[in-house]
C-alpha cells in the first residue's frame, strides 16, 4: 500500500474510532449473569472499555476491505482523497453537500413517521428498553453518521457490490441497488436479536417496524455513497439523526 493510500486508510480508521469513543458517553445495560462475571473480574471503566473491543475490529475489518475493494467498483470517498493525496481533484463541495442535506432530512422525516405510525404497536417492554438505551447526542451524531458508514457502506456494501459485478460480470445498476438493499437489509437484521431479548413473542408487526425502520435510512446513505461519495451519506446520516431528535425521536 502507497502512502496516500495508507494515509487515507488511517483517516477513515481514525473517524471511525471517534465514533466508537463516543459509545463511552452512553451507559449501556448488560443482561444480568454477563455483568455478575465482568464485574467480578473488572472495574466499571474496564467494562465500558471493553465494549469497545467487537466495534473496533469491526471497524479494522471494514476499513481494510473497502480500501482494498471501493476503486474497484467506482466509488468515491471525494474529500479524504484529496486530503490524503489519493487524488488531486477536488471534491465537488456543493454538490456533495446539497444531496448529503437533501437525503439527511428526508431519512430523518421518513424515519420520523415511520416511529410514529407504528408506536401504537410497540411492546410495552421494547420500549423501556428503548429508553434504557437511549444513545447520547455524540453516539448518534459520531457513532451513527460515521463509524455505521465506514461499517455498513464503505465495508461491506462495497464488499457486496464488488462481489455482485463478479457474478454479472460488470457493474450496472442492478449490482449497485443490490448492495444498497443487502447493506440495508443487513444492518436491520442485526437489531432483531436485541428484539427476541426483549419482547418475549414479537407480533409480526413489530418486526416489521425494526426492519423497515432500520433499512428506509440505509437505502437512502447507500445511494448517496454509490452517487455523490461517502462524506455525503456521513452528512445524510448526521442530519437525519438531528431531525429525529428535533421531533423528539
Amino acid at each position: 500500500m502507497n502512502k496516500p493510500k495508507a494515509l487515507f486508510a488511517l483517516l477513515l480508521f481514525l473517524l471511525g474510532l471517534a465514533g466508537v469513543a463516543s459509545i463511552l458517553t452512553m451507559d449501556i445495560p448488560l443482561p444480568p449473569e454477563a455483568e455478575a462475571i465482568l464485574k467480578a473480574r473488572y472495574s466499571p471503566e474496564e467494562i465500558k472499555l471493553l465494549l469497545l473491543l467487537n466495534p473496533t475490529i469491526m471497524l479494522l475489518i471494514a476499513v481494510a476491505v473497502g480500501v482494498s475493494l471501493y476503486e474497484k467498483v467506482q466509488f468515491r470517498v471525494p474529500a479524504l482523497e484529496r486530503l490524503s493525496g489519493v487524488t488531486q481533484t477536488p471534491p465537488d463541495w456543493k454538490d456533495l453537500l446539497l444531496y448529503g442535506a437533501l437525503g439527511g432530512v428526508l431519512a430523518g422525516i421518513l424515519l420520523s413517521l415511520i416511529g410514529l405510525v407504528f408506536k401504537p404497536v410497540l411492546p410495552a417492554e421494547f420500549t423501556e428498553l428503548s429508553e434504557k438505551l437511549q444513545p447520547s447526542l455524540a453516539a448518534r451524531f459520531l457513532y451513527g453518521g460515521m463509524t455505521e458508514e465506514i461499517m455498513m457502506r464503505f465495508g461491506f456494501m462495497t464488499l457486496v457490490v464488488w462481489l455482485c459485478s463478479k457474478v454479472f460480470k460488470g457493474l450496472r445498476p442492478v449490482v449497485y441497488w443490490t448492495g444498497i438493499i443487502v447493506a440495508a437489509i443487513v444492518f436491520a437484521l442485526g437489531h432483531f436479536p436485541i428484539a427476541f431479548q426483549s419482547v418475549a413473542n414479537p407480533s409480526p408487526a413489530f418486526l416489521a417496524y425494526i426492519l423497515i425502520g432500520n433499512s428506509v435510512g440505509g437505502i437512502i446513505f447507500g445511494w448517496l455513497y454509490w452517487k455523490k461519495g461517502l462524506e455525503s451519506a456521513f452528512l445524510a446520516h448526521l442530519l437525519a439523526h438531528v431531525v429525529m431528535v428535533a421531533a423528539g425521536g
